[in-house]
């Protein structure tokens, strides 16, 4: 489901915002991504962002995201593993 037909570049009006946190849940008919920033010297993270999406739709999310992810460690090298 990755359509490539644009160019990253040319992102127009998409806000970019940047997360180093984030929450899944789900239920029988959607999931529901929460993106956001968390920082130790906060207590809570603070959520900025959510995407509501259908279970095929998240299905291709992740196999984009994993595709995506093989690639860029093919260029870069093996991404590390995050410590709790």
């Amino acid at each position: 489901m990755a359509h490539n037909t644009d160019d990253p570049r040319d992102a127009g009006q998409r806000e970019g915002r940047y997360a180093n946190y984030f929450q899944v849940g789900h239920n029988a008919l959607e999931f529901v991504l929460d993106f956001g920033q968390y920082y130790r010297e906060n207590e809570e993270a603070r959520f900025h962002t959510r995407i509501v999406t259908g279970p095929m739709s998240a299905r291709a999310f992740l196999e984009t995201l994993q595709e995506s992810l093989g690639q860029y460690e093919e260029t870069f090298g093996a991404i590390p593993k995050m410590e709790e």
